[in-house]
């Protein structure tokens, strides 16, 4: 069975429905992982969804914070949640598809503005979700499995616009990208997107604050599909939807695609 899956955060699902039902209209994917929806399960806007055919979803939510739903075209199971570093948050929502493949959602703490646990209560909470992260995948090693979502880091000098000006700035500081290298590692996870697209700039998040965040281009890759190695070599078309940020009332981050012969 193949597959096209894609991972965006959306920025409040009952704000933008609209823009989910464009995208779903435009590019079909089978199954669309949102994070950041800001909305109680009850309260997302699921009827335009379904009239285009995705009946199914797996979510977590809370009012005004957090978020994450897995809507999708074919049956899903849920698979899993988990609170990740005991934070209360909607963060994780797992869910398995007809062939198997269980596909983890998941909306990693930003880590507020800074990049010191012992002054910023928020960045330690960032770096306990991936240690905790790490445990997990690592006393239950997956397998056949997706991992998708905002994740809050720009690991690779080549994922953010300027890697010397950005490497005290939190989402690519290099405790964040150690920690979230040895979550890769824990999962045996590969990055879909850079094993389709290995070389230059990339980014899926372009602030709100760029007036014209366009000709600024001063963006982060942030956003991430992971598959682990029993399956990476059968995923492939990979592509961020740049033009997406650019619709009006839009999320800060754009979606990102893969798509997978299972």
């Amino acid at each position: 069975m193949g597959f096209t899956l894609a991972t965006w955060n959306i920025n409040s699902v009952r704000l933008r429905a609209d823009l989910v039902a464009r995208l779903l209209s435009q590019e079909s994917p089978d199954v669309l992982c949102l994070q950041e929806c800001k909305s109680p399960v009850d309260k997302i806007p699921t009827e335009p969804f379904h009239a285009l055919g995705y009946t199914h979803m797996v979510a977590r939510g809370q009012k005004g914070y957090n978020g994450v739903a897995i809507l999708s075209r074919l049956p899903l199971i849920e698979e899993d949640c988990v609170d990740f570093a005991g934070l209360g948050h909607a963060r994780h929502a797992a869910a398995r598809l007809p062939n198997g493949v269980v596909i983890h959602n998941f909306y990693v703490p930003a880590g507020g503005d800074v990049a010191d646990r012992a002054v910023n209560e928020k960045f330690g909470q960032k770096l306990d979700f991936l240690t905790h992260m790490q445990d997990y995948f690592a006393a239950k090693a997956p397998q056949k499995s997706i991992l998708v979502g905002d994740l809050n880091i720009a690991p690779r000098e080549d994922d953010v616009w300027n890697h010397k000006a950005l490497l005290k700035v939190v989402s690519h500081t290099p405790i964040e990208v150690d920690q979230l290298a040895q979550t890769q590692a824990a999962g045996n996870w590969v990055d879909i997107t850079r094993q389709d697209i290995p070389e230059g700039l990339l980014y899926s998040w372009w602030s709100y604050r760029a007036r014209d965040w366009d000709s600024a281009d001063k963006g982060r890759r942030l956003d991430h599909i992971w598959a682990t190695a029993d399956i990476a070599p059968q995923a492939h078309s990979s592509r961020i939807l740049r033009d997406v940020r650019g619709w009006d009332q839009p999320s800060d981050h754009a979606p990102v695609f893969a798509s997978f012969d299972l």
